[in-house]
């Protein structure tokens, strides 16, 4: 009775005219530019429902000529289909592990990235960009002013939040961009009155605590996750080597991490080490490196659609095996992960975690191991990644998930 209910109510709101499906299952033509589009009718104030588990996590989206104009610009599959078809495909949701979720206001993004880095040095940015979907930019100023409280979402380039530069001493210290970033993060830490580069950065971390307490979502990648826990369980400790600041690092600063205080990892030791080239024992690219290229991928869960909407958004794919990737911090060793957070994909049998998610006071945070979906060992000076060529990259898709998971009716988001 329930069921009939709710296709009624569907059969009579659901206008007479007719709407379009994006499928994103194999047979869309581009995936990428198709979250722009949905991310456009948002901001057009349509109402988009997203089929999760349906074709592959397909849009549904009232039809206009703009929008069927929107989707042939930008080479995105569409098809037309009547209001009784949309019944149909309800319906069929309805009896399956599938759900329709609707989403209501486009996000307001801001992307955490220093003044110099390029555009190509970020995979979310380069996504952004490919899709067409708009977005700010701020640094440490805008965090310390409070500019995040304008934003729905926050994504962390792959920052160094432990005040050591990346870890780049050993190998790029005599570069001129090293230089040049050391110089402008000390002159910055002094601008703002913090003695110390790793002071500045914790500073920056704890803002960021402070936005996604207050109901803010975050998304970050490679190094950015693993340095913004670290940054969070050492607070004032100084675990920097005289390299990097100056000074000694703090006597036993092992023993006076705070892991109560970390969004996703627990347990974990700090490498002190400035020529080596990993922060903690939280990183496992050591293991993906040796299995190599062809041998390297990870594997997403499946969650029900129902009971489970947020990792079952965030999941959203044509394909449930994806080609791993490097990076900085490639994945995470699944025995610091902690309890309570969710994984979201993981490298079968290996207990290395790729993809993971949780909450944290009225938001959220999502994790994502690596630099690039599409360059598997991405170096410093590499070329650009042309997405062009990977329009249907199921790696840079998880990234997009993330995107419209904010423009979800909030009911939706209570997991």
């Amino acid at each position: 009775m329930k069921i009939i209910i709710l296709i009624l109510v569907l059969i009579i709101s659901i206008s007479t005219n007719a709407e379009i499906i994006i499928p994103m299952d194999e047979t869309q033509a581009n995936h990428l530019k198709a979250y722009g589009v949905a991310f456009a009718a948002l901001k057009n104030e349509n109402v988009v429902k997203w089929l999760l588990n349906y074709r592959g996590g397909s849009f549904l989206i009232f039809d206009s000529a703009d929008m069927e104009m929107l989707c042939n610009v930008r080479g995105v599959n569409y098809e037309k289909i009547s209001a009784s078809n949309v019944v149909t495909i309800l319906f069929e949701m309805e009896a399956e592990n599938m759900n329709a979720v609707n989403l209501e206001k486009e996000p307001k993004i801001a992307i955490y990235t220093p003044p110099n880095s390029q555009p190509w040095d970020d995979a979310v940015t380069l996504a952004l960009t490919f899709a067409q979907i708009e977005y700010d930019t701020v640094w440490d100023e805008d965090v310390l002013s409070g500019k995040l409280e304008k934003y729905d979402w926050l994504h962390l380039h792959h920052e160094d939040f432990t005040g050591q530069y990346g870890k780049f001493f050993g190998s790029f210290r005599n570069k001129d961009w090293y230089k040049e970033e050391v110089q402008i993060s000390e002159k910055m830490a002094s601008d703002f009155g913090f003695g110390k580069v790793w002071k500045l950065k914790h500073a920056i971390a704890e803002k960021i605590r402070n936005y996604v307490k207050n109901g803010g979502f975050l998304f970050a990648m490679c190094a950015a996750t693993d340095t913004f826990d670290i940054a969070l369980a050492t607070k004032n400790v100084d675990i920097c080597h005289s390299v990097f600041d100056g000074d000694d690092f703090t006597p036993n600063f092992q023993q006076k991490l705070d892991f109560s205080r970390t969004f996703a990892f627990t347990d974990f030791e700090i490498f002190t080490n400035p020529y080596q080239y990993e922060f903690s024992t939280i990183d496992a690219s050591d293991y993906a490196q040796l299995r190599g290229a062809e041998a390297d991928y990870f594997q997403l869960f499946d969650f029900s659609a129902k009971y489970d909407p947020v990792p079952t958004m965030l999941t959203q794919c044509h394909t449930n095996i994806i080609n791993g990737f490097l990076g900085q911090t490639t994945s995470f060793q699944k025995k610091y992960v902690k309890k309570n957070v969710i994984i979201l994909a993981e490298v079968p049998q290996m207990d290395e975690v790729k993809y993971l998610h949780g909450n944290f006071g009225k938001g959220t945070f999502t994790f994502y191991g690596g630099h690039d979906p599409e360059d598997y060992q991405h170096r410093i000076g590499d070329p650009e990644t042309v997405l062009d060529l990977h329009k249907n990259s199921p790696g840079y898709r998880l990234i997009l998930n993330n995107i419209l998971f904010p423009a979800a009716e909030k009911k939706k988001l209570k997991t």
